[in-house]
């Protein structure tokens, strides 16, 4: 299972900075897979200038897991 950006299909990686649909930019901090079919796991990442990681889904920053094994295509 991997997580990836919609458009791209590049993998997402620690620290990267994303731009968010309103304009604010974040940066990722970490993943938390899905725990059954029905989930879509969360990212966590930072606001610009704040400390504490805030948890997401993965489509606000145009993200979803791919190659998942609880779900077929």
């Amino acid at each position: 299972m991997r997580l990836v950006y919609r458009q791209t299909q590049e993998p997402v990686r620690i620290d990267d900075t994303v731009t968010l649909h309103d304009g604010r930019t974040v940066i990722v901090k970490g993943m938390e897979k899905p725990h059954h079919s029905g989930s879509t796991g969360r990212v966590l990442v930072v606001h610009e200038g704040d400390q504490e990681p805030m948890r997401y889904y993965p489509s606000v920053i145009e993200a979803e897991w791919i190659e998942r094994e609880d779900q077929t295509p």
